[in-house]
């Protein structure tokens, strides 16, 4: 892929001699948990590996903090890190202790006692409701573990939460770990200079939480291809009935507004000309494919793209030198309703096989990818699917921009 990379003046791992030193590192381990409460995919924990490896064998000692899920801001068992610091272990190969907690007296006196190649593992920063309020008492408390600050946590990187913002503020140098360098470098060139054609293809539920990349992005690929949920309010927009289907009414002249965009910007808009629609979104229900020369049947709902559809969509992503993908065609949970989006998966895994560049946006279309079964075939998945999309958005993320520059680099 041509073109600079995005942000290159910020401090990475190169940029620091970890001899003795401890690595505070804001890792990524919100991860999904089984009903067995073991982690149930592991991509998260794996991708920070190379980072950690890094600091370990360069003489360094590494405090890892992370959250996850949703503890509103005090102690829930379920949500402890213990599951992600069993599979941490595993995939390291040494021994990760378990803080129990991620501030406080015993936490600072585990820290103290690292030495070089040591693991220990905060638990959870959300179990402090300091930690999403930024509150500078709580970023020092975590400050004062460490000597160098890491972050490798590009899915929070939209998030001014103290593990993020604030510490990196206290703790110099602060740098970007590999993985954060990694996602920068790819969703940086998609701006700045992608090898063509550029296409990127657009689903998901809702068009207004993506209205600012769907503006950003026409002025800069060649084509876009757009599903989901979404994808109905740019059909009714275009005065086409799409029944019971999810479709955002006081989205439509934002609809309208992109589509004219694309016209006047020759950027080719490809929209669903068919559609899975079933009586209930929901396994076993009644299905149909229908097209956009009539309306949806009465009571019936889109729950996917259909096969015309599909085959337009795959025909436009063999054309492409660089794709990126957010969100799927259809309710791909649901087996009846996940053809689209696994046609889509294997589309453009078949073009990054043949040298396209493939950036996938994180959260739900990392998970179709795996799905696919063509997670591996992918050039880059990012672990960030609210963060990849403020980046697209060309936003200032709080935890790339607090972290230290190059001298003399703006």
């Amino acid at each position: 892929m041509s073109g600079r990379p995005y942000f290159d003046g910020i401090m990475t791992l190169e940029d620091v001699d970890f001899a003795g030193k401890r690595a505070f590192v804001r890792v990524d381990f919100n991860v999904p948990l089984g009903q067995d409460g073991k982690v149930a995919d592991d991509f998260r924990i794996s991708s920070s590996l190379a980072t950690l490896r890094h600091i370990l064998t360069k003489g360094g000692s590494a405090v890892l903090a992370s959250h996850l899920g949703r503890p509103k801001g005090k102690p829930a068992p379920q949500f402890s890190l213990k599951p992600a610091r069993d599979v941490l272990e595993h995939l390291l190969g040494t021994p990760v202790q378990l803080a129990p907690d991620c501030i406080g007296d015993e936490v600072g006196r585990m820290a103290a006692a690292l030495r070089a190649g040591d693991v220990l593992l905060l638990e959870n920063l959300r179990f402090h409701a300091e930690e999403e309020a930024n509150d500078p008492g709580f970023a020092a408390a975590l400050a004062s573990l460490a000597h160098v600050y890491v972050n490798d946590a590009f899915g929070t990187a939209h998030r001014a939460h103290a593990s993020t913002e604030g510490v990196p503020r206290l703790l110099r140098p602060a740098v970007a770990g590999l993985l954060m360098k990694q996602e920068i470098d790819f969703l940086g060139r998609l701006l700045a200079g992608p090898d063509r054609p550029f296409i990127a293809i657009l689903g998901g539920a809702k068009i207004s939480d993506k209205i600012d990349v769907l503006k950003n992005l026409i002025d800069k690929v060649d084509g876009m291809l757009v599903g989901g949920g979404m994808a109905n309010t740019f059909l009714k927009a275009r005065g086409l009935d799409v029944g019971k289907s999810l479709c955002e009414e006081d989205a439509l002249e934002v609809a309208g507004e992109i589509m004219s965009l694309a016209e006047s910007r020759r950027v080719a808009l490809l929209l669903p000309v068919d559609f899975v629609a079933a009586g209930k979104i929901a396994a076993g229900a009644e299905t149909v494919v229908a097209d956009d020369a009539g309306p949806i049947p009465e009571g019936f709902a889109i729950a996917d793209v259909g096969p015309k559809t599909i085959l337009s969509f795959c025909e436009k992503i063999k054309t492409a030198r660089t794709i990126f993908w957010n969100g799927p065609m259809g309710v791909f949970e649901i087996d009846a309703f996940a053809r689209g989006t696994l046609e889509v998966a294997r589309a453009v895994a078949a073009a990054s096989a043949a040298g396209a560049v493939s950036v996938i946006g994180g959260g739900d279309t990392a998970r179709a990818v795996a799905a696919a079964g063509v997670r591996a075939k992918m050039t880059h998945i990012s672990t960030g699917g609210g963060a990849s999309l403020e980046f697209i958005e060309g936003k200032h993320l709080p935890g790339i921009v607090a972290l230290s520059r190059k001298e003399g680099r703006p």
